[in-house]
């Protein structure tokens, strides 16, 4: 049929485009309506809506709820727990801004059906830990995507977005994005006034621990594959804290989250010996990051630190003590439906090596590193903070824009405010949400203008990888190896390998330096150059194809970032060889980047971190 044979392009204009129906994207388009009555609002989804995102099989726990109406905890608490946990990086503003509104997101989720749990004795939801509340969230994602889909003058499931679009008269500011029905194979061009992007972070740019068959078994969603930073970074969006990737000691094999296990169930760790072994890395960590190893709770990382350090040691492995715990039938109920309700495999994996954890301790490890911008780290892009609490120098435009003017962000998207996690990233699509109504409202005569030339260019090059399978599956004699195209699947493994060995992946113990990084560069920007002569079978592939370009995107980032701060600031998530200690004096900042993708160049820079919080 030819490049282009039996496709439809399909246009479609909004007010207000959302780019992601996670559960920021959820938060974005509910919000968007509630400000913008006349607004049109679409809501775009790689998947389905219903069940997508991070939360799509479920999760047990709101990890992001401050208690207000109980005086449990107060914004500013948040903040200051944000701020240890990553040794003093965070954006206050924005998340001040979120501890204060998060509240009544969590009481929405349960006007509209999400069942709570609640103490028997206080009436209060009840407390996994001090940030944490329970909940019997099997349904937790198509609760809240109802409200979205009522919201939404229209919800398009099963596009893959691409690229964006800019105003062919500013260059600046956004006008919109392309990409394709996984489907049916349709070209869909969305011209927007205002774009929200609320995509998922990056999983598998560092090689998995689980391999060949297994290699969809992460701890962050296998689909989340960086489009929340690949899609601003190629318009020119400043990103920042790319180097704060997340590790994360989870159930070996099963990646099962352990937070109930310690909060909920009081468990604790133990090394091969039966020893308690944190405490003996104290000392040997304040070598290193000083003060902060005093903090309470100890930030993830320093956890994450003398768990490597004792494996190193060769005390391995660590164990989860939950012989006790599961002695009381309540506990052993509750430590079971933790993984049925949100980590299956886990469950299936305990099976099937004859774990039963009432009888046997099981093993820990540490995760692959992940980005992401809405869990315990800080990555994303650089956004403008909110009128009445942000310090001058953040604030350039509307709250959670981006420093392309109308492009705005939510949830993994949006950098510098940790800690926010289902809930806070579904606050933080609300306010994104609430800012581009305004943003329309206050430019709505100023129309962006989209360049015919500009998609159509864009609609050659995203199609281009099926023409390249079918004329070079011709020259393959035996197997699939061909001499004129990559297969997604090999581009992948060949971005793990270089992102595991050259910027502080599992098989380097997360260990790297400044030579290292320079030659992951090289061999990044030789992967970038074969990108062209990528080959897709069909629609699958082709999808796969571009989730690929997202990920070498935040890769590229990635790596220039951790080149740019000289100094291991997150011990336990990487470490700088040749500068292995914090560094307060010259890198107490955050670091900046932006890509010119006119001419594939790199320019970073640091920006001030304001204490607002004593």
């Amino acid at each position: 049929m030819g490049l282009f044979g039996g496709r439809k392009t399909v246009f479609v204009d909004a007010d207000i485009l959302v780019i992601g129906g996670g559960m920021a994207g959820c938060g974005a388009t509910y919000e968007s309506r509630y400000w913008g009555r006349d607004l049109k609002i679409v809501c775009i989804e790689k998947a389905n809506i219903e069940r997508s995102g991070a939360v799509a099989q479920g999760l047990y726990a709101i990890n992001c709820y401050m208690g207000m109406q109980w005086g449990e905890n107060q914004p500013e608490d948040h903040v200051r727990y944000a701020r240890n946990d990553l040794m003093g990086l965070v954006r206050e503003d924005l998340g001040y801004d979120i501890a204060r509104h998060v509240d009544a997101s969590v009481h929405k989720f349960e006007e509209w059906g999400l069942p709570m749990m609640r103490d028997s004795k206080t009436g209060r939801y009840q407390r996994e830990g001090k940030w944490q509340i329970m909940i019997h969230g099997e349904s937790y994602k198509p609760i809240v995507a109802e409200a979205a889909r009522k919201a939404a003058t229209e919800v398009y499931n099963r596009i893959m977005v691409t690229h964006l679009l800019t105003d062919k008269s500013k260059a600046n500011r956004v006008a919109g994005a392309v990409g394709f029905n996984v489907r049916t194979g349709d070209y869909y061009v969305f011209r927007a006034k205002a774009v929200i992007i609320s995509a998922g972070g990056a999983s598998h740019i560092f090689k998995p621990r689980a391999v060949g068959e297994g290699m969809g078994r992460t701890w962050y969603a296998p689909w989340s594959s960086a489009s929340a930073y690949g899609l601003p970074i190629e318009v020119g969006a400043k990103m920042t804290q790319m180097e704060n990737r997340i590790v994360l000691a989870r159930f070996k094999d099963g990646y099962g989250p352990v937070g109930a296990y310690f909060l909920h169930l009081k468990t604790y760790t133990q090394n091969g010996y039966g020893e308690e072994y944190e405490s003996k890395w104290t000392e040997h960590t304040r070598a290193l990051v000083g003060r902060y190893v005093d903090c309470h709770p100890v930030p993830t990382c320093l956890r994450n630190h003398a768990f490597l350090e004792e494996m190193k040691a060769g005390r391995g492995p660590i164990r989860m003590v939950t012989k006790e715990a599961f002695q009381d039938p309540h506990k052993e109920t509750v430590g079971w439906e933790n993984f049925l309700g949100m980590t299956i495999g886990q469950a299936v994996v305990w099976a099937s090596q004859n774990i039963d954890p009432k009888h046997i301790n099981p093993e820990l490890t540490t995760s692959e590193p992940y980005v992401m911008g809405s869990h315990a780290t800080c990555s994303g892009a650089w956004a403008s903070g909110p009128e009445d609490y942000a310090p001058a120098e953040y604030q350039w435009g509307y709250n959670r824009m981006m420093t392309v003017d109308g492009l705005f962000g939510a949830g993994d998207t949006i950098g510098g405010s940790a800690h926010k996690f289902s809930s806070g990233s579904f606050t933080e699509g609300r306010i994104a949400g609430k800012a581009a109504v305004k943003y329309v409202m206050e430019k709505g005569k100023d129309q962006p203008q989209v360049s015919e030339e500009e998609y159509r260019d864009l609609e050659k090059v995203i199609y281009q990888p099926l023409e390249n399978y079918r004329v070079g599956r011709n020259e393959i004699v035996a197997g699939t190896v061909s001499p004129s195209y990559l297969l997604p699947i090999h581009g992948l493994q060949r971005l793990q390998k270089i992102m595991d060995e050259y910027v502080g992946g599992i098989s380097a113990h997360y260990m790297t330096n400044g030579m290292l990084l320079n030659r992951g560069l090289e061999l990044l920007g030789m992967l970038k150059e074969d990108m062209s002569r990528m080959g897709a079978e069909d629609l699958h592939q082709l999808q796969r194809t571009w989730e690929l370009h997202h990920r070498l995107l935040a890769a590229q980032s990635v790596t220039h970032h951790t080149l740019f701060r000289e100094e291991t600031r997150w011990p336990g998530y990487y470490y700088r060889g040749d500068h292995m200690k914090l560094d307060d004096e010259n890198w107490h900042c955050f670091t900046l980047s932006c890509y010119d993708r006119n001419t594939g160049k790199w320019e970073m820079e640091k920006a001030p971190v304001y204490h607002i919080i004593d």
